[in-house]
């Protein structure tokens, strides 16, 4: 590994070369220092804010370098490229603004809101297959029949040295960094920041993360068969790649210092504490970095951090969903049973310990049929929102002593977020 003698595809020439093409139409995003991360973990932690662009994620960056290389007769034929999500985006606005017709192949299964975003910049969308591997091989066969120029969302030097502009800002914002976070799917990102890193400062360690459903990079890096099943609903959609580059599995092995795996309920922690502590909207694959971070925040003690948020583009349901399990885990929303006698006014009785020591009720549901005890008594479950694991303890403790026995049937478990997977 990082082994800088070996001629790569990309050179931090062309990084230079699209920084400048790039100047002007994508912006300069900010590199924060996050008091939050920073004392969470004994690290000094810079943010790079990719989440700001227009589309909101970095793919704007390559793609319009990959653009502004085709020559006239390639901008009339137009464009071509697969994705669901980030890539088509970043493709779709750029070409538009080009002028230069765009086709999006996407899966068959693809949510309704991606494609009205991906149209709605302009692209044709295409649906083809049931899965990305599917809308891959439509994708290379309708270039081949319409003369369409591909544009790929990670194996192409062009993109890849796109990307590479985002090292060339954060060491400029802040050169005194010794490690970057930097996720990874198909490997565009992380190599072209390796390349441009490694170039200005060649002693800084490059760690990529992937998710442990998707450990695509992970499994090439270390020689394991990456023929072996990789499949799964991760939160980390934007990395869920099977197979990762030829380019960049090349650059990988030479310019970055390992891939670390984390898990979905890791990956889950780390969008909400970005949400609440940093006011920060990130999607799951946009907050790998993060989820790293905090798996293993010892290693890190001391050092200085940064770590690209790569987009932001999580729908509102999946949101509301994640955040409201992360009340759960944290013990602050809890369902309560409770064994109490069917008479008039116990209700307000049970509500009234609840609600005098600060506990909100959001649902009640009162049992008289299905209950094993005397037909004179009920059960009664309650879901209360709490301030602390503590405070729940206070609550069942005062129900109890009130003479109804309680008994906590949900609450917060964060032990999956021990530690990250891999050496």
């Amino acid at each position: 590994m990082n082994d800088v003698s070996v001629r790569l595809p990309v050179t931090i020439e062309e990084v230079r070369r699209a920084e400048k093409a790039i100047a002007g139409a994508v912006h300069p995003t900010p590199t924060i220092r996050s008091a939050a991360l920073s004392e969470l973990t004994g690290c000094e932690v810079f943010l790079k804010l990719e989440i700001l662009h227009p589309t909101g994620s970095f793919k704007e960056r390559g793609a319009l370098n990959k653009l502004l290389t085709l020559n006239e007769a390639q901008r009339r034929a137009g464009v071509i490229a697969m994705s669901a999500g980030n890539h088509a985006q970043g493709v779709a606005f750029h070409a538009r603004r080009l002028g230069i017709p765009a086709t999006i192949v996407m899966p068959a299964g693809t949510p309704f809101t991606k494609i009205d975003r991906t149209e709605a910049l302009g692209a044709k969308v295409v649906l083809k297959g049931e899965g990305l591997v599917d809308a891959r091989h439509a994708t290379e066969a309708l270039a081949r029949e319409r003369g369409l120029v591909l544009v790929h969302p990670y194996d192409d030097p062009a993109v890849i040295a796109g990307q590479g502009t985002i090292a060339l800002e954060m060491l400029a914002q802040c050169p005194e960094l010794d490690t970057l976070l930097v996720p990874v799917g198909g490997g565009g990102l992380v190599s072209g920041i390796a390349v441009a890193a490694k170039a200005l400062a060649p002693e800084i360690e490059i760690i990529g993360v992937q998710s442990a459903l998707y450990p695509s990079m992970y499994r090439v890096l270390r020689g394991i068969d990456p023929g072996l099943p990789i499949e799964g609903t991760t939160l980390a959609e934007g990395i869920a790649v099977k197979e990762p580059g030829a380019l960049t599995r090349q650059i990988v092995a030479s310019l970055v210092g390992t891939v670390r795996l984390v898990t979905e309920r890791q990956l889950e922690a780390a969008v909400e504490l970005l949400i609440e502590r940093q006011r920060l909207i990130v999607e799951g694959a946009g907050a790998a970095g993060v989820a790293a971070l905090l798996a293993e925040s010892e290693r890190f003690r001391g050092k200085r951090v940064g770590i690209v948020l790569t987009g932001g583009n999580i729908d509102a349901r999946l949101l509301a969903s994640l955040l409201m399990r992360g009340l759960v885990r944290g013990g602050r929303l809890v369902r309560l049973r409770a064994e109490l006698p069917d008479i008039p006014g116990v209700l307000s009785r049970v509500s009234g310990v609840i609600g005098g020591l600060g506990g909100n009720i959001v649902e009640v549901h009162h049992q008289r049929l299905f209950h094993d005890t005397s037909v004179k008594r009920a059960e009664l479950d309650v879901v209360v929102e709490t301030q602390n694991p503590r405070h729940v303890d206070t609550i069942v403790d005062a129900l109890v002593a009130a003479g109804f026995p309680t008994r906590l049937l949900s609450g917060g478990d964060d032990s999956e977020n021990a530690g990250a997977i891999g050496p």
